[in-house]
């Protein structure tokens, strides 16, 4: 079965109907995926996705208040880390590996700081710590590239997660191609009250306290893009030096969405990371 085709499963999290799709081969630890901000199912990009679960078991999820998930998106990283727990833990899953993106490394780590015994193995994609700073250039960002994409009749991802430069583009354009390939059972869009609770829980991690990463001992694999406009690539590089057990790869010419525009090289890094 490929990403496109996996069905969409519910299932009952403290009274709370959570949405989630699964796929690849039931073999050893599960590879859990937490997702970007303003992110759906059907914003996973298929090559990683199917990638993966050529290998692994695949379990992706809408945190509460996303998509066709029930409730209301909280406002603060902590607790979707704590919801994450919880879904994990209603899936009757003792052991996993999480694949944690932009906002969705930051939930990882809080699933890691919460319920070490929970997680095995971490890859955090577009991400950086908590407290890393930059966070109102960050809003800044973000509304430039909303106001572009309206303007343009586009997705502001376009702006957001790669180069303006041919190569850029040439990856974007692919990137929503693939997006596409699923065409029934789509997952609903986010609303307007988990944009902005999400974005209130961004600010609000970005301006916190550091966490203490050294008492994450599992391996952790970093990456990111040499330019990410979201998420300094410095901030990655910071966190995987405070993680005791880590390493870094950071991709040439490309931005927040590094990892899809060379998802080729990227994939077998992550199924290598995964093997030992």
């Amino acid at each position: 079965m490929k990403w496109k085709d996996a069905p969409t499963r519910t299932i009952d999290v403290n009274g709370v109907s959570f949405a989630y799709r699964e796929l690849g081969t039931d073999s050893g630890v599960p590879v859990v995926f937490l997702h970007h901000f303003t992110a759906v199912l059907d914003d996973w990009d298929p090559r990683v996705i199917d990638g993966i679960a050529a290998h692994h078991r695949v379990i992706a999820f809408d945190n509460r208040g996303i998509g066709a998930t029930g409730s209301s998106v909280p406002h603060t990283v902590d607790e979707m880390g704590s919801d994450a727990i919880a879904f994990i833990r209603a899936l009757g899953l003792e052991k996993v590996d999480l694949f944690g993106f932009s906002l969705g490394g930051g939930v990882a780590q809080m699933v890691a700081l919460q319920a070490p015994d929970l997680v095995r193995r971490m890859v955090l994609a577009g991400t950086g710590p908590k407290g890393g700073g930059g966070i109102n250039e960050i809003v800044k960002v973000v509304a430039i590239a909303y106001l572009k994409a309206a303007l343009t009749l586009s997705d502001p991802r376009n702006f957001l997660f790669f180069p303006r430069d041919a190569q850029g583009k040439r990856a974007a354009k692919d990137y929503f191609k693939r997006l596409k390939e699923r065409t029934t059972g789509r997952d609903k869009r986010i609303s307007l009250q988990a944009t902005g609770a999400q974005l209130i829980a961004i600010r609000a991690a970005g301006n916190s306290k550091p966490d203490d990463l050294s008492v994450i001992t599992q391996p952790v694999f970093v990456a990111n893009g040499d330019n990410d406009l979201m998420v300094s690539s410095s901030n990655s590089a910071d966190m995987a030096r405070r993680l005791p057990n880590a390493q870094l790869v950071i991709y040439p010419d490309s931005g927040h969405g590094g990892i899809f525009q060379y998802h080729q090289q990227f994939v077998p890094k992550v199924l290598e990371f995964l093997q030992h």
